[in-house]
């Protein structure tokens, strides 16, 4: 558990660090500022937007889907014990079926193997572990570790949940993590800072989610890359702290770095609640340091690199969606849209929960909602999932009836756990188009159910539970009515939810021992996997690589590495590597996940093919549009393709952390310095990368493209790697260079892994 006197003295550090940033920087600083700078190794004034900077972070966190890859590559460090503060949190491998306690037995048992093995590297290395169960790894964060004013790195994108306690919590790759946890400094290209003023206070329907729903239509899905979103105005202080968390949990599906919201009294009354009156009594004591400055919040547009406003008194509820998270709209406009689109108007199924909206405020809301309904003689029209995001918040639903409504109006409680958000869901057989009505943070085709004609839109639970009511998508609480079963038409009165319970949060308590214990694999497994390093960088490799795909529109983590079923291989890099690219559209045919095999002039799974080439050993590229990597923190979308023999990734633009991903795992990762040349690139192309060993910062790099028909193109390529990501790419990975690094250090213990006969 977190160590208060810790905290403490990071507080007098923090004092100390605040009054020394003031007389050397001499401006007013923002909270982004003030937090990043305080936990930087080297005292500079950076440059927003281009000079990278080095940080160490307070805190490491990992989930059970990415814990096992990041632990893997912490074995292969030299490290025999994590440098930094960090936990595992089991919420990923938990399909969700039948409900709660029947779902988490499954589990257990289904995941037996790979849990056993994340506790015992746990034990060895000193991280807290988290068994199936108890919770969301951001809710768990939220409710136990997360201070204002600290730092810390997650392995899952959503990290960023941590924003709403005033903390600079940033998602990033596996290896990122393993860099922290082995006492390297964490490297971050320094943000720029959007600034977005809150007024006013919200009314009727409208909610915390809706800030940030209606904010993804502003920015779009990559508006907010290589950025950090700052929240100030007296509209902060409207809001409760769990619904400040909700905004800045979906602030990375803009692809903002994080977001952040000014330390006040919700946040306090928070961390009372939770257990945490010494952090909260120290906080109130600095809340002036954990906000802008004044200067700041009177002249916004002369210290931020934009300024956006939303008045919360004018916010309507939004719904969003199809397929992207940024496509936003009111629900006053769906039933035009809806038939404009030809979206299906009957709702399917409605969820609840996930890290993005599972707190008390959220469940009360829920619960009221039904009651009145119940009152008013309506029933549900659909079916109501709800996943909770943390034992403690299940207990407390529980004792004050909240759950009781909920189940009396015909919802299920799911477990604790990630569930259909991730595609953790057993969803009963769904075929052809439908509608599903989610709380979640992302809607991509395919993600929650597996079924690609399914459109999941995605809102807060008070619109979601009136969805669940009326049973169509385009039913607006605010303006429309319903009939009852007595013939009578009803409006639906909007929630007068509460902010906190009556009484704190049980206390929760991490598994955690301190003994010499074997990190236990077993050697047949096809759920683990030890790594191998991957090879140094060879200039021949980028002589002649072939084409492996030319990647058509949106291509998301998802779209590259598939989560649902093959959850059960993130701890084997062989097997999981079949899933490469399953969702990718190729741009010279229709079908998703296939590839020209050139061997046999047949179109293939694109896996297969890459197979096929590093078997030949000739390196292959891959070619992409727009964003690539948009979406989860997960490291196998970097790690497959190099796996694979995977050499380079040329991209119009890339996700923030899925290009630091791919520059960790020796990849190059470049963009077209002209956009069009996308259009030069043909089926059966070769590609040679000029000069590859002189990789040098701001220096483009060129690739010579052979046509089939003896024709040649000479295109000029941009990249963004620093002197240290130089030195990854030539080490063969980030790894490879911390362990050269360890080893010249010192002897760290050998320790032991025990493989199991």
């Amino acid at each position: 558990m977190i160590d208060f006197e810790i905290i403490k003295n990071f507080y007098t550090q923090f004092l100390k660090n605040i009054d020394v940033l003031r007389q050397r920087i001499n401006r007013p600083l923002t909270l982004t500022e003030k937090i990043l700078y305080v936990h930087s190794a080297l005292p500079t004034d950076p440059v927003r937007g281009r000079d990278f900077c080095f940080f160490y972070p307070d805190r490491v966190a990992m989930q059970d889907a990415t814990a096992q890859m990041a632990l893997l590559q912490f074995i292969n460090s030299g490290k025999n014990q994590s440098a930094v503060p960090a936990s595992v949190h089991c919420d990923h491998l938990i399909l969700a079926e039948k409900g709660a306690s029947e779902d988490i037995m499954n589990a257990l048992q289904e995941n037996h193997e790979v849990f056993e093995f994340l506790e015992s590297a746990c034990n060895k290395f000193g991280i807290d572990f988290w068994p199936p169960g108890v919770g969301i790894i951001h809710q768990i964060l939220l409710e136990n570790y997360l201070f204002p004013g600290g730092m810390i790195i997650g392995t899952d994108s959503h990290t960023v949940n941590g924003g709403g306690l005033a903390m600079i919590a940033i998602g990033v790759g596996g290896a990122d993590a393993v860099d922290v946890m082995a006492g390297e400094p964490w490297e971050l290209k320094m943000p720029k800072i959007i600034g977005v003023r809150l007024t006013g206070k919200l009314s009727g329907w409208a909610s915390a989610k809706d800030v940030v729903l209606k904010l993804a239509g502003i920015l779009t899905a990559k508006g907010g890359t290589d950025k950090i979103i700052e929240y100030f105005g007296e509209g902060c202080a409207t809001l409760s702290c769990t619904g400040k968390a909700t905004i800045c949990n979906m602030g990375a599906e803009v692809g903002a770095t994080t977001s952040i919201f000014p330390y006040d009294k919700s946040m306090s009354e928070y961390l009372k609640i939770t257990n945490r009156d010494q952090i909260a009594d120290i906080a109130d004591s600095l809340s002036q340091d954990l906000q802008a400055d004044d200067e700041i919040l009177h002249n916004p547009e002369d210290y931020f690199d934009d300024v956006i406003e939303i008045d919360l008194s004018e916010l309507k509820p939004h719904i969003n969606g199809p397929f992207t998270p940024d496509r936003a709209h009111e629900i006053s406009a769906m039933k035009k849209i809806a038939v404009e689109e030809k979206y299906p108007k009957k709702v399917s199924a409605v969820l609840i929960g996930s890290c993005t909206n599972s707190s008390y405020e959220d469940f009360s809301a829920v619960a009221e909602i039904l009651k009145d309904a119940q009152e008013k003689g309506l029933t549900l029209k659909t079916g109501l999932l709800i996943t909770p995001g943390s034992e403690s918040i299940r207990h407390i639903c529980e004792k004050e009836g909240l759950f009781a409504t909920i189940k009396e109006a015909g919802g299920t409680l799911l477990s604790n756990a990630c569930g259909p958000c991730i595609g953790q869901w057993k969803r009963p057989a769904k075929s052809g188009k439908n509608s599903i009505i989610t709380t979640f943070n992302r809607n991509f085709a395919g993600r929650n159910d597996g079924n690609p004609l399914t459109h999941a839109f995605i809102t807060s639970p008070e619109l979601a539970t009136a969805l669940a009511l009326n049973g169509k998508i385009s039913f607006d609480p605010d303006k429309d009515t319903m009939t009852n079963d007595l013939g009578i038409e009803i409006k639906l009165s909007p929630p007068q939810k509460k902010q906190l319970p009556a009484s704190p949060f049980p206390v929760s308590v991490p598994k955690r021992q301190k003994d010499d214990c074997e990190i236990k694999i077993d050697k047949n497994s096809t759920r683990l996997q030890l790594l191998a390093s991957f090879p140094e960088m060879s200039p021949g490799d980028f002589d002649a690589l072939k084409l492996l795909v030319k990647i058509k529109g949106k291509c998301t983590t998802d779209h590259i590495s598939m989560a649902g079923l093959w959850l059960k291989y993130r701890g084997h890099l062989e097997n999981i590597s079949e899933n490469l690219l399953l969702g990718a559209h190729n741009y010279f045919i229709r079908e998703k996940g296939l590839t020209l095999n050139p061997e046999t002039g047949e179109y293939e799974p694109i896996a297969f093919v890459a197979k096929y080439y590093k078997k030949k050993n000739i390196s292959s590229i891959i070619v992409a549009e727009e964003n690539y990597g948009e979406g989860s923190s997960r490291e196998h979308a970097a790690m497959e393709p190099r796996f694979l023999g995977v050499k380079v990734v040329l991209a119009k633009s890339f996700a923030r952390i899925h290009e630091t991903n791919l520059k960790k795992q020796g990849i190059l990762a470049v963009t077209f310095a002209n956009k069009d040349d996308y259009k030069k690139i043909k089926e059966t192309d070769t590609f040679r990368v000029s000069n590859i060993e002189l990789l040098t910062p701001d220096q483009p790099l060129f690739i010579q493209i052979g046509h089939k028909n003896g024709k040649k193109d000479f295109i000029e390529l941009r990249h963004s790697y620093n002197p240290l990501q130089a030195e990854w790419f030539k080490a063969g990975s980030a790894l490879n260079y911390i362990r050269k690094r360890a080893r010249k250090q010192s002897n760290a213990d050998v320790f032991k892994i025990k493989l199991l006969k």
